[in-house]
């Protein structure tokens, strides 16, 4: 499947921020960061969600993730940014679930409820009618501004999104999952390496610079004791 290379953002005039009473400094840091962010910009007039729909969009683009007529499932998706890349770039059937209500997006089903309960995988692989090709999940904790504990909650939720992952994956299918660096990762990328044949780094290049979030792919689902 072809597909259009994204191209960044053109940047436009800085716009400046001062804060209001009602509005803490870190508020207005936040405010002007967003107002000056290209890929915000671009967000909203090409009709993506959110800014993290570049980061999937280029992450495709470089490992080949979404297969023409596969099944995603989406984790943590709200405001579905992800899921509605999955739909634009041809898989037949994308699931989004999150804890959060997510406006209808055509094309995908939409489920509020918690990726750890223990009937949910049954659940998924019923209403996307078979094994997931592509588990994805751009979750993160709220943060608290200590690295070490922010890095080591996010990995923890990567590892979650893990363990529901090979539940539900055919041989063959491809997981994402956003973390921190940080180098607490170790554990999660060992058994990554013993379920799928290909575990690599990304950081897109829409992923903001300050930023210490990584996404781990891994391709190639060996698949479950079994059934291989």
């Amino acid at each position: 499947m072809s597909r259009t290379p994204v191209m960044p953002p053109s940047r436009g005039l800085s716009v400046f921020v001062k804060t209001a009473k009602s509005r803490s400094p870190a508020s207005a840091r936040w405010l002007a960061r967003q107002l000056n962010d290209p890929y915000v910009t671009a967000a909203k007039q090409q009709g993506w969600r959110s800014r993290a729909a570049f980061k999937l969009l280029e992450l495709d683009d470089k490992f080949h993730l979404i297969q023409k007529g596969g099944r995603v499932l989406d984790l943590g998706a709200a405001p579905g940014g992800w899921t509605q890349v999955a739909v634009k770039r041809g898989a037949a059937r994308v699931l989004a679930l999150d804890l959060l209500p997510i406006d209808p997006i055509h094309g995908s089903t939409i489920i509020q409820g918690d990726f750890t309960d223990p009937e949910m995988p049954a659940r998924l692989s019923a209403e996307l009618g078979g094994e997931v090709n592509l588990v994805l999940s751009d979750m993160a904790p709220n943060t608290t501004g200590h690295a070490a504990t922010d890095h080591i909650r996010i990995v923890a939720l990567a590892e979650m999104a893990l363990d529901f992952a090979v539940q539900v994956l055919a041989p063959g299918g491809a997981f994402v999952a956003k973390v921190f660096q940080g180098g607490s990762e170790k554990q999660i990328l060992d058994v990554l390496k013993r379920n799928f044949a290909n575990v690599r780094h990304a950081k897109p290049p829409s992923s903001r610079k300050e930023s210490s979030e990584l996404y781990v792919v891994a391709t190639g689902f060996k698949g479950r004791p079994g059934e291989i």
